[in-house]
């Protein structure tokens, strides 16, 4: 649930270059690459969040009182990778969830594989359209529509496309692949991708994440 947001550093306003430290801390959102990673980090402005990306694929994220923010790491552009991830997410008791987050253009979509959430199922609402076996568990596949909101695009229109696991962990291997093609045979089309990350999202919570992620 985010949009793309240029960032601009504060030293750059002042007219001095920005440090390599305020590449890889930042509470200000923007993306770019680290260790041969893609890292993308939105917020809406609301609370505080700090991002930090740390060695190979990891990365850390503590936000207080937001609204809504999404923060990961992962590569650019999306693929049909199998994806590894570990580590811990302090966000079981309140409102945030663990996930492969990515976006595709032509269409515009927006995609979640939902490893883990706490307080509220983000596919609430959402039209079901079927079940998938994967990675030794049982996802339920849904779609939604988000209407004038924010996006890789701009401010748009697009549907969302979910896989929710119903066994949540916080760790494992997901073949994407898989996910792509059972909602390739819900009537669910992905179009050309953009990013595709391992993403820790917050809403109208407080939190703290620390996730490795890799590839193979």
């Amino acid at each position: 649930m985010l949009g793309s947001t240029i960032f601009t550093a504060l030293a750059a306003a002042v007219g001095v270059i920005a440090s390599p430290l305020e590449l890889i801390t930042r509470t200000s959102p923007g993306t770019g690459t680290h260790n041969g990673f893609f890292y993308s980090f939105w917020t809406d402005g609301r609370g505080s969040v700090t991002y930090n990306n740390g060695e190979r694929g990891s990365y850390d994220v503590t936000w207080n009182n937001v609204n809504n923010f999404v923060a990961g790491k992962g590569w650019n552009p999306g693929a049909n990778r199998v994806i590894s991830y570990n580590g811990t997410w302090n966000g079981a008791s309140v409102n945030s969830y663990l996930s492969i987050y990515g976006w595709t253009r032509n269409p515009l979509i927006e995609y979640y594989v939902v490893e883990s959430y706490g307080t509220y199922n983000p596919s609430s609402g959402a039209t079901k359209r079927g079940t998938i076996q994967s990675d030794g568990g049982t996802y339920d596949i849904y779609q939604t529509q988000r209407v004038n909101q924010p996006s890789i695009e701009g401010t748009s229109t697009f549907y969302q496309f979910w896989s929710v696991r119903q066994q949540k962990r916080v760790g494992g291997t997901v073949t994407i692949q898989n996910h792509f093609n059972a909602w390739t045979n819900a009537g669910l089309k992905l179009g050309s991708h953009d990013y595709q990350i391992v993403a820790t999202e917050g809403y109208q919570s407080s939190g703290s994440a620390r996730i490795e992620v890799k590839a193979s």
